[in-house]
């Protein structure tokens, strides 16, 4: 729950650096900061320091004891992130000078930000809604270009904007249709029966799209996972750490030295891919490898791309046990099969192992010859997943959902707006209609935070850094 403390908090990363930045925010944040700033202006204070400026001085404890020199920027109710006086504080970065300084503002009356509590108090005080105050979190957490552009656009509102939309005419159709509620006894239609079928279609149209974009946002968010799998040392582990360019997984000549599941992300032309290295698959009498393998075909599910790789040296017409299963599992996925070892291969012999690998494989897929010990082939590799990623260009202006929690909302309003579809084509009764178009509507407004809870506001800001 919000209260109406003044709250401080660093808001610059954890560690030393250059500059730290010390945010106050709250009704009493100018005058706690003037218990422990001194101007260098003569006859100056922050209480007369004019909004969206900034002044030079220093900190001083309770005894007059410098702390350090200072740059204070001051910004005023209402135009200010919070909706509330904000004094930000720019010192510099040790981690004595932040601690003495916070504990400085404690000790006037200030008390310690919650994690995302400055954020929180702007979503409360009107600034953003809560899908923008959610993409402050992306934004903090972007990793790549797109992930920074999607951020960028839902916190601008770009997002907020559609379900606005949407939710207006929704609540001009609840408003026809309970308009005629109130004279049932008169049997009076206000509302256009085929003028509503065709709202209705056009909203759902619109959330459908809206809640197909997360396979694509949830991708560009989170990376593409990509599988990479094979019996025991066909050299997964090694073009793990080739792919990552750091030696991420242990590689040895020995079978089945990965027992678990290895995860990391890189960025390939701005492309976020998650590479999942698993367990060799084998025929095993050991436990634990056994429980490995079994993992790797449960991650072998989740993946949307999968990369077989395939001792080359040792494939031939006696296909491996483990093949048909792989094969089985790969059908929907976007397969790579790479033939690994092909150094010690003539080019011809390369060839015939590709030939036999294809008769194998019925549905699509792509062969690579490669080396991952030499990184020969990984380049071509590379260009390979930007292509099998086939993630589309997204402008500055598109809605892509990225958040799993609109993607449920929007799931559960696509849900009632369909009803509402079925009630007008089997003319079921107004209060019906009404009552799954109100649904819908919240479902909308939980993605917002027209309609919220404290639990859910307290799960979503919880997530933030302290300081934002």
């Amino acid at each position: 729950m919000l209260t109406n403390d003044t709250i401080c908090a660093v808001s610059t990363a954890p560690g030393v650096g250059g500059i730290a930045v010390i945010r106050i925010s709250g009704k009493d944040a100018v005058s706690i900061a003037s218990c422990i700033y001194k101007p260098f202006r003569k006859n100056f204070s922050l209480t007369v320091q004019k909004p969206y400026t900034l002044s030079y001085g220093e900190i001083n404890d309770e005894y007059g004891k410098v702390i350090d020199e200072v740059v204070v920027a001051l910004f005023a109710t209402p135009h200010s992130f919070t909706g509330e006086d904000i004094v930000e504080i720019s010192c510099h970065g040790s981690l004595y000078i932040q601690q003495q300084i916070i504990a400085l503002l404690i000790h006037n009356g200030c008390r310690s930000a919650l994690p995302g509590e400055f954020t929180q108090r702007a979503f409360a005080n009107g600034k953003m809604d809560l899908s923008q105050a959610e993409a402050v979190a992306d934004l903090i957490a972007s990793t790549s270009a797109a992930t920074h552009r999607l951020a960028l656009n839902q916190m601008r509102g770009g997002f907020s904007n559609e379900l606005v939309k949407l939710r207006t005419r929704l609540l001009d159709f609840a408003s026809l249709i309970e308009l005629e509620l109130d004279f049932s006894e008169e049997e009076v239609e206000f509302a256009d029966r085929s003028r509503l079928i065709e709202l209705a279609i056009h909203i759902e149209s619109v959330i459908r799209k809206l809640a197909e974009s997360f396979k694509v946002g949830n991708a560009i968010k989170n990376g593409i996972p990509t599988a990479i799998i094979g019996e025991t040392n066909a050299g997964k582990s090694t073009l793990l750490n080739s792919l990552l360019h750091e030696d991420r997984a242990l590689v040895s000549d020995i079978h089945g030295t990965t027992r678990d599941v290895i995860e990391d992300t890189t960025v390939l032309q701005g492309i976020t891919f998650r590479f999942i290295d698993t367990a060799g698959i084998r025929d095993t009498q050991d436990k634990i490898e056994s429980m490995g393998i079994e993992l790797t075909f449960r991650k072998l599910e989740q993946a949307a791309i999968v990369l077989w790789m395939i001792d080359a040296t040792e494939l031939n017409e006696n296909i491996t046990r483990s093949a048909g299963r792989i094969i089985q599992y790969c059908k929907e996925k976007k397969l790579i099969v790479l033939l690994n070892k092909t150094d010690k291969l003539t080019r011809q012999e390369c060839n015939e192992k590709k030939e036999l690998v294809d008769s194998l494989v019925a549905f699509d897929h792509s062969v690579l010859c490669i080396s991952a010990k030499n990184n020969f082939g990984i380049e071509e590799l590379e260009q390979q997943l930007v292509a099998a990623a086939a993630l589309p260009e997204t402008g500055t202006n598109d809605v892509i959902v990225t958040n799993v929690r609109h993607y449920e909302a929007l799931l559960r309003a696509q849900k009632a707006i369909s009803r509402v579809l079925d009630g007008l084509h089997s003319d079921i009764s107004g209060d019906f209609l009404a009552q799954d178009i109100r649904e819908c509507m919240h479902y909308l407004g939980e993605i917002t935070g027209q309609i919220s809870t404290d639990e859910i506001l307290g799960n979503i800001f919880s997530k933030f850094c302290i300081g934002k």
